[in-house]
């Protein structure tokens, strides 16, 4: 038996930095605060009946044109540079890594945003992750010219499947619609968590945990009580503080996790050299 995996997918915004990607470059380099911009984009999508992801998408072009700004793949990457992180983030993978190696499980970080893709390949983190899935613009002459990719709260959910099956091109359709049976999975539902700060990740919590996985729910104090009513309505298994440090509840939980995967592997080696006698 290969060695067992653990899938952890994450939500970007107020999950892994304090708030949302744009308001740290890219809407203050529009003059604009983040209450006048996705004041706008809520105004806008209210208007057109437009999804609320594309209206950002699309209001983030006009008011760069607005504001004679080039918005090119190195002006977002640029604005990824001054994200801000929950405690421990930016230590965070590579001591979850060591926790798996030392217990025998390979860990595997997989971000699965509703923000800008573009702006997280300029974090400082962006390395740290398996793949990365988040909103993109398709580009032409270095101009965005039409959404690439869309991710709202309940697409987040067909990333499970792909990572479950190690599907991950987003153009692979096929495959990750191609019925298989559960030995047939690269990662298995069980060994995959899930980490998000809010409403928006429900979907997600949801089937992870009707597949048996891991879903934790994070907190800071703005919203301790809406991330506490998700556990309680058992959407999510785990409540924990948005703090990613060494010794902290979400490094402990997570070891735990490890601990539990790499003791089902232990049993099912066990189970199988028995069956075999």
């Amino acid at each position: 038996m290969a060695k067992p995996i653990l899938a952890i997918m994450y939500d970007f915004d107020k999950t892994l930095s304090t708030t949302d990607m744009q308001n740290y470059g890219f809407i203050p380099a529009l003059g604009l605060t983040p209450d006048e911009f996705w004041g706008a984009t809520g105004e806008f999508s209210a208007r057109t009946g437009c999804e609320r992801i594309l209206s950002y998408m699309y209001m983030m072009i006009a008011k760069a044109k607005e504001k004679n700004i080039k918005l090119t793949r190195e002006f977002l990457k640029e604005c990824g540079k001054n994200i801000k992180y929950h405690p421990g983030v930016t230590t965070w993978f590579d001591r979850i890594n060591q926790i798996g190696a030392d217990r025998g499980v390979k860990v595997e970080h997989y971000l699965v945003s509703s923000g800008t893709k573009e702006i997280v390949e300029g974090c400082s983190i962006y390395n740290c992750f398996t793949k990365t899935y988040g909103c993109e613009f398709l580009y032409e002459n270095d101009e965005p010219i039409w959404p690439k990719l869309a991710i709202n709260y309940t697409q987040k959910t067909q990333f499970f499947f792909r990572i479950a099956k190690g599907v991950v091109d987003i153009s692979d359709d096929d495959n990750v619609n191609k019925k298989i049976g559960e030995q047939g999975l690269r990662i298995p539902y069980e060994n995959i968590a899930y980490i998000g700060d809010g409403m928006t990740d429900v979907a997600c919590m949801t089937l992870v945990n009707k597949n048996h996985g891991y879903s934790v729910g994070v907190y800071t104090e703005s919203n301790k009580e809406s991330v506490a009513q998700i556990r309680k309505d058992k959407r999510c298994r785990f409540v924990v503080k948005a703090d990613y440090s060494q010794g902290s509840d979400m490094e402990k939980v997570f070891t735990l996790i490890i601990e539990d995967i790499a003791n089902r592997y232990i049993l099912e080696k066990k189970e199988q050299a028995l069956a075999n006698k």
